[in-house]
């Protein structure tokens, strides 16, 4: 794209590779530099911790606090209680009232480590989206804003059209979500000013949604960017390890095991995570992201240092890389790990995580080795070990892996140099 943008807010998205789409380019930048813009993302509160695939967008409305606008984060206590159908092959188990609100509070504690929260003109907002959707009359509400909704449209739809390509039920409940989210960007720019929506690329539909439904009842001029949806250079989903979802609350993922996971990125991804979840200069970012052979491991120390940091403090980063050196580097953990160096042929095209618990001495047999993992006994690089049938190759042994059975038993693997 050859956008030339006057704002500093599109300038940083573009340079650091945040931007998938916007509905109006220059109306967007125009308005930016004209002054203070309020900008809005959801999050429907289906888990007591945001995870790291959240981690992009809420660094999006970062950059917008630091270059002068104001940020909302939009609780979906509302539509949580529906359950966005986007690009699900099933239906989301209903959630009640008080698990909603726990849920709510969990999620909170992440978003203040990330922006401030006040009364300023670009202190950032905490609106939860059941204020108004509670006490829609449901009449009043089909009469009012469901006449501007297209069936036909809507079933256009990517996130409803896999669905229902799929054969797979969709529920008139679901169906009405993106009617309720185009409502939300409706009373966000009646009663708080908002002109911008943000979210993955997944939310394009219903953002447009919430656009055209402002125009037609408001004659308001309104915007929406998305962002990319995130897979590693594997192929794998951002945010997703062996052990499941990488947590930002702490007691839900210690601040070690989070600086672990940054650690251990694929090295082609080194470059554009750095943009993307630290504030360091992106000549920086390419200058570390460029980097060959193990060198490149310096890289990933600094990208999990810096992420760490903004969520969890410069000391807990400190703390992290200084366990991980203690362990990986001085054989730690109370005594000297022994280690297994795999040469290139032993390795081949991967080694099954069995046969590599078996060679590194933690189990005498696969079977034993199974037995473990099943029975949830195995960690890799700290986190749970649940699949037995994992897969390690050349990339994933970039750096040395530490196996544990147990809490006193540990290996390193590494490759031969």
């Amino acid at each position: 794209m050859t956008y030339h943008p006057k704002s500093d807010f599109i300038a940083i998205m573009m340079e650091r590779g945040f931007l998938a789409d916007c509905t109006d380019y220059q109306g967007l930048d125009d308005a930016l530099v004209s002054g203070t813009q309020t900008a809005y993302i959801g999050y429907d509160a289906t888990a007591q911790s945001l995870h790291v695939g959240h981690l992009l967008n809420i660094m999006m409305l970062r950059w917008l606090q630091k270059t002068g606008h104001r940020p909302i984060t939009l609780m979906g206590g509302g539509t949580t209680k529906v359950g966005d159908p986007s690009f699900r092959s099933d239906e989301r188990p209903l959630l009640g009232p008080e698990q909603i609100d726990a849920n709510i509070a969990g999620m909170q504690k992440v978003f203040a480590k990330y922006l401030t929260y006040g009364e300023g003109a670009s202190d950032a907002l905490m609106l939860n989206n059941a204020e108004w959707l509670d006490e829609l009359n449901y009449l009043d509400f089909l009469r009012d804003i469901g006449r501007h909704f297209s069936v036909n449209r809507m079933l256009s739809f990517e996130s409803v059209k896999s669905r229902l390509d799929r054969e797979q039920s969709l529920s008139f409940l679901e169906f009405n979500y993106m009617i309720l989210q185009a409502y939300d960007f409706l009373e966000l720019n009646r009663r708080y000013g908002c002109t911008l929506q943000m979210g993955g690329s997944d939310q394009w539909g219903n953002i447009v949604n919430g656009i055209d439904l402002t125009r037609r009842v408001l004659d308001n001029e309104i915007y929406g960017l998305t962002s990319p949806l995130l897979t590693t250079s594997d192929g794998r989903k951002m945010g997703k390890s062996q052990g499941g979802a990488i947590w930002l609350n702490d007691e839900m993922l210690s601040s070690y095991e989070f600086w672990q996971f940054w650690r251990n990125t694929t090295d082609a991804d080194v470059g554009r995570f750095l943009k993307l979840y630290t504030e360091l200069p992106v000549d920086e970012c390419d200058r570390l992201g460029a980097l060959q052979g193990s060198e490149i491991n310096e890289g990933k120390v600094v990208l999990a240092n810096a992420v760490t940091a903004l969520l969890h403090g410069p000391d807990a980063a400190r703390a992290a890389e200084a366990t991980a050196r203690e362990v990986f580097e001085k054989g730690g953990v109370g005594d000297d790990l022994p280690t297994l160096t795999l040469s290139p042929a032993e390795l081949g095209a991967g080694m099954s995580i069995v046969q590599m618990i078996v060679k590194s001495g933690l189990a005498k047999t696969g079977k034993e080795a199974k037995r473990l993992i099943a029975e949830n006994g195995a960690k890799i690089d700290d986190q749970p070990l649940t699949d037995a049938g994992l897969m390690i190759d050349a990339t994933a042994l970039s750096a040395p892996i530490k196996l544990s059975a147990g809490k006193k038993r540990h290996a390193l693997v590494q490759l031969q140099g």
